[in-house]
């Protein structure tokens, strides 16, 4: 058997629209994961970015399961001393809707290079308006 390596020119990305509402934050990170690697395709070549093009609306309902909509902190540090900020979750929500879903996608990519251009074709939206 041969091991077939796709090269960069011969792969087609398509898009994929995922509707957020009413789906849990982390089933939903990882499917989105999952298609902007490519896993999803029979082609999967780890070095190479065979993953697809997301969209995902709806951001603003998309849901945590338990209690986790009000223990579930984001955290930021300036660097200073106490310069530690914590903001909760359903006011990351209110304030920036795609940051939870960025932010969880984010972390189940591979940590390397290639997961900056990975990220790149996740597009987020808040509302069901896009622009793709």
């Amino acid at each position: 058997m041969k091991t077939i390596i796709l090269s960069p020119k011969q792969i087609k990305k398509e898009w994929f629209l995922i509707d957020a509402k009413g789906k849990p934050l982390g089933r939903l990170a990882s499917k989105i994961a999952k298609i902007l690697m490519g896993k999803n395709k029979p082609f999967y070549t780890p070095f190479i970015n065979t993953g697809d093009y997301v969209v995902v609306i709806n951001a603003k309902d998309v849901l945590l399961t338990g209690r986790k909509d009000k223990t579930k902190v984001y955290y930021q540090y300036s660097g200073y001393v106490g310069g530690m900020r914590e903001t909760g979750f359903k006011e990351m929500i209110n304030r920036h809707p795609e940051f939870p879903i960025e932010k969880a996608v984010k972390g189940m990519l591979p940590k390397n290079k290639l997961a900056k251009k990975m990220l790149k074709n996740l597009f987020v939206f808040a509302n069901e308006k896009h622009t793709f």
